[in-house]
């Protein structure tokens, strides 16, 4: 009956959830509604899902709109219907064209036009799936038209938007801050009507009673209407269903590969246990029919070795010895004692998960790769996220509706302001923000960090598809709905540290060309190598994969981690979860005191020996959940999964939850111990790692580990040209200086766009510099390939086509310096040479020089030189002490800070970065990072009274005084006081 409805998936539009839609419908007498989105299919699948929970019959469709102009509304009579409903939205919105005033033919769908676009159009003419629709505030104008002779053709189209009038004047506000105009600005044309919530059947009813036939054509429409997925349990397996030709050659596919990888990954070291595993495995994958999704992750790494391209495989599917043996991960799960039954069993519901890391610069052609192999018949999409009002967001724009000024809007987005002293208009646009932040109200569509789909069936037939910047079509559905109805995705993700690696061997040919040829997978060897090994000990890390950031340093000192598997530990439990559950400092005091294990409880540390009974890694909640609770492996993996947020609150996560306690009240435990268990899942599943992702991880941290150990100043030329890591470029290049390179400014005789090195020397590249444009940097690689370095100003001036902007900041970066002469006289000359207007450089048969003119000695100073670096670059080149207004006193350095643990010392310190973090007690603390006057590393830490008092005030020289504190071996300085140093002027 409800033929026009609109969740809040009619972005910027409407206000209602999906679900609640189901639910207003039950409640007001309804057993049918049918979900039209505007131009949206985000929540039909979620719509049809739940709606048995309400008893109500789900139609789904489209409202096809141009803009705010209605058009028509596509009703799907079936699965068919709706493809094609899809493929039609999505031609639309690939191509960007307006829908027609006629709705095209599409088999298995019903078209209804608003009698009100009919008038304007004086259609006469139906077609059988083709219908007029009339709502409550069309009845008055209806009787008298045309149209209402066609009885036949007339069906109730209530329009439903909003569950109330705040939902309206909510709805305005959206309409204004899609319009981009101001709220008293906005036209009634431009919104919905009021009108448009929901009414009692019966009083609906009531208002057509007297309308023909209408009641009997909407019945006999919606009846038409059947529409059905498999969600849950019962889903079907959506995916490829086969790779090669047949099931058969998938499968002795798979085996064929599988048993050619022995010899690869084990040589003579191969065991039953190997041969064992193998079996057990394609068993499973083969009764799970996920032969094809093994198949094609085979596939796209194959695709990926023969190019060249660099990758990591993790995620859980690293718990593979098959995922192992064809080379889509690098982890061995025999040597780490890995279950497969993490990855994939029986009794887990959702489908295995493999991530693949390429290089930011390789990922995109991979992926136009997947979409070249497998989707040309509209088999494969990107998958969508919704993102939604946050509160900064949603206070910017309702501000910009209210026509509040930016420094009132900056003001509320920050929460700088008294809710007692809100004016009338402020406090209207904090109201509105957290009502949508609270509604979960989507935004807009974005693009998932790398999950792709390749389906059986064509896209369309689960959704629609926007067409997005990078040209490849997106669901307008996010992954969780893909799981529920079966499309499990594939996770093709783009990574700035394989890029490093790439480049940094292409640097070590070029630099090093006598060198042997690296092996950059022989990570059995990195793994047993000292120097590697001694580097993760001392925490010698910077600029390498996942453990070079201060809290890494300081975790891997406590645990003095010098192998492999210490560092697989290490990089699941940094994570948030592990130490906001106290569960970090507990493992590291059980690692240091072996006695402390006896606090755990005993049969948790018979589950987790290895990790001395404290949960680490996600395996370890299944684990916990199935042998300590009683839970099945299916009930743990919904545990596992609900504790990331995106199931929680689900029903089926609700009634595992209640058994988890059920089970141990009759299993005799202390209800305290078993909540005690439960918060320490809680408070870190979500956020921690399968284990074979953290060995996947770790077997990358080596492979720069070990780049940076053999090749320390190629691999942190590499780190700086892919957007460095953790820390600002700054410390790379200090960190370059400290391992031996010579540091030059950008030069135009020496430098390319990205940082080169020759020998030791290192160049920074001429896209460091702010401002400068890439034209430029074209023009000077183009001219010094067609004729060689420059030979003056004058020469670049005859060669070069250049803004005198432009050329000022090459002058001041010091990138003629081979000239001799000081920057201030050649920014006379160029000044004297050039116009404000760019001149194209001319050839000449004979080179004339320029008259010269004679200028005063200018003053050069070194001090000068760092501001222009600071200025262009971001940093000085010199070191930061120099900069120092006032001589620096002789003080504690970090290499001597071991003798005054326990005592006050004052330390002299460099700016690196800043942690801020609260305590149990909602206070600000923050954990600083300090270079020393040697560049050696200060950590500091300051409690709430110290951290109010006294003030981060940027980057620069900071005096700290404190006390030298060592916990497990890391020292650092409790803060008393801070302040921070004058510069020397220019």
């Amino acid at each position: 009956m409800l033929l026009n409805c609109h969740s809040y998936f009619s972005l910027r539009y409407g206000m209602i959830p999906e679900e609640q839609l189901l639910q207003l419908s039950m409640q007001n007498g309804y057993n049918c509604a049918a979900l039209t989105d505007i131009n949206n299919t985000s929540g039909c699948l979620n719509f049809i899902r739940t709606s048995s929970k309400y008893g109500v019959k789900p139609i789904v469709g489209i409202d096809f709109r141009n803009g705010i102009r209605q058009q028509y509304v596509g009703l799907a009579k079936n699965n068919m219907g709706f493809q094609a409903l899809n493929a039609y939205l999505s031609k639309h919105l690939h191509e960007k064209t307006d829908f027609p005033d006629q709705a095209p033919f599409l088999e298995n769908v019903i078209f209804i036009y608003p009698i009100e676009k009919l008038a304007a159009t004086r259609k006469t003419g139906f077609r059988p799936d083709e219908y007029i629709g009339i709502s409550v505030k069309d009845l008055s104008r209806a009787r008298f038209s045309p149209l209402a002779k066609m009885e036949d053709k007339l069906v109730i189209m209530q329009p439903v938007s909003f569950r109330n009038k705040k939902d309206f004047n909510t709805h305005r506000l959206l309409r204004a801050v899609d319009e981009n105009t101001m709220l008293s600005k906005l036209s009634t044309f431009d919104t919905a009507e009021e009108t448009e919530q929901i009414l009692p059947q019966e009083i609906l009813e009531n208002h057509f009673k007297n309308f023909g036939t209408i009641l009997s054509n909407t019945n006999k429409l919606t009846d038409e209407c059947n529409i059905h997925f498999s969600f849950g349990d019962d889903r079907q397996h959506q995916n490829l269903q086969v790779f090669t030709k047949s099931k058969k050659e998938d499968y002795d596919r798979i085996r064929q590969l599988s048993y050619q990888g022995i010899g690869r990954r084990y040589g003579d070291a191969v065991t039953d246990a190997v041969f064992d595993r193998i079996g057990t495995e394609l068993d499973l994958i083969e009764k799970q029919n996920y032969i094809p999704f093994f198949l094609v992750n085979h596939d796209i790494v194959e695709y990926a070795r023969r190019q060249g391209y660099y990758y990591v495989g993790r995620g859980s599917g690293a718990n593979s010895i098959v995922a192992y043996l064809l080379n889509i991960t690098n982890v061995d799960p025999i040597e780490l004692d890995l279950y497969f039954e993490r990855f994939m069993n029986l009794h887990r519901k959702n489908p295995p998960d493999f991530d693949i890391d390429f290089s930011w610069r390789d990922r995109e052609d991979v992926t136009r790769y997947i979409f070249d192999k497998f989707g040309t018949n509209g088999q494969v999409a990107l998958l969508a996220t919704y993102s939604t009002f946050q509160h900064s967001a949603a206070v910017r724009e309702l501000g910009k509706v209210f026509g509040l000024p930016a420094y009132e809007i900056d003001a509320l987005s920050d929460g700088k302001y008294d809710p007692k002293k809100l004016d009338q208009l402020s406090g209207l646009v904090i109201k509105y923000a957290g009502y949508l932040q609270e509604n979960n109200q989507p935004n807009h569509l974005s693009i998932h960090a790398g999950g792709i789909l390749i389906s059986e069936r064509p896209i369309n037939y689960f959704t629609a598809t926007d067409l997005p910047p990078k040209g490849f079509p997106t669901t307008q559905f996010d992954m969780v709905i893909a799981e529920d109805v079966g499309l499990n995705k594939y996770d093709i993700l783009g990574q700035r540290g394989l890029a490093k690696i790439k480049e940094t061997l292409e640097i070590i040919r070029y630099n090093r060309p006598d060198e042997p040829a690296i092996d950059i997978d022989d990570v059995k060897k990195f793994k047993a190598d000292h120097k590697i090994n001694e580097l993760i000990k001392q925490a010698q890390c910077i600029g390498c994969f996942y453990v070079e950031s201060p809290a890494m340093r300081m975790l891997l000192k406590k645990l003095e981690v010098d192998n492999y598997l210490g560092l697989v530990a290490a990089s699941s439990i940094i994570r948030p979860g592990v130490a906001k559950s106290g569960m970090m400092r507990e493992y590291i005091l059980r690692h240091q005191n072996p006695e402390r294990m006896k606090d755990a409880h005993p049969i948790l540390l018979k589950l987790m020996r290895e990790t001395y009974g404290i949960m680490v890694y996600q395996e370890d909640v299944i684990k916990v959940a199935h042998y300590f609770a009683g839970l099945t492996l299916g009930e743990a993996d919904v545990i596992r999964r609900g504790m990331s947020g995106k199931f929680r609150g689900r029903d089926e996560f609700e009634q595992v939850k209640a058994k988890y306690f059920i089970n141990c009240a009759s299993r005799g435990y202390e209800k305290k111990t078993a909540l005690a268990i439960w918060n320490q899942i809680a408070s870190f599943a979500g956020y921690a790692f399968a284990k074979g992702h953290s060995a996947s991880y770790a077997i990358e941290s080596y492979q720069t580990l070990f780049l940076k150990a053999y090749y320390p100043l190629e691999y942190m030329v590499a780190v700086l040209n892919n957007g460095g890591g953790f820390y600002a470029p700054e410390l790379y290049v200090h960190e370059a200086r400290m391992l031996g390179g010579n540091i030059f400014a950008p030069c135009i005789n020496h430098s390319e766009a990205q940082t080169i090195i020759k020998g030791k020397d290192i160049y920074l590249g001429m896209q460091f510099l702010n401002e400068i444009e890439e034209k430029t940097i074209a023009k000077i690689l183009a001219a010094r390939q067609q004729e060689g370095e420059f030979t003056s100003l004058n020469n670049f001036l005859d060669r070069v086509a250049i803004s005198i902007e432009q050329l000022t900041i090459l002058i001041r970066i010091d990138a003629f310096r081979f000239t001799g002469i000081d920057k201030k006289t050649l920014l006379w000359k160029a000044h004297f040479w050039l116009n404000k207007t760019m001149k194209a450089p001319q050839k000449r048969l004979f080179h004339t020089e320029v008259k010269d003119f004679e200028l005063p000695v200018f003053h050069t100073s070194p001090v000068d030189d760092a501001y222009d670096q600071i200025e262009l670059l971001g940093f000085p080149l010199c070191s930061p002490f120099e900069l120092s207004k006032y001589p620096i006193p002789s003080s504690t350095v970090a290499s001597n800070l071991h003798l005054y643990i326990d005592q006050p010392v004052v330390v002299y310190g460099y700016m690196i970065t800043v942690k801020n973090t609260r305590t149990s007690k909602g206070e600000t603390m923050q954990f600083g990072t300090f270079i020393d006057i040697e560049g050696q590393f200060l950590d500091t830490v300051h409690f709430p009274p110290v951290a109010v008092r006294y003030k981060f005030s940027g980057r620069g020289l900071y005096r700290i005084k404190g006390t030298v504190v060592n916990e497990f071996g890391f020292l650092s300085i409790e803060v008393t006081s801070m302040d921070r140093l004058d510069m020397v002027s220019r």
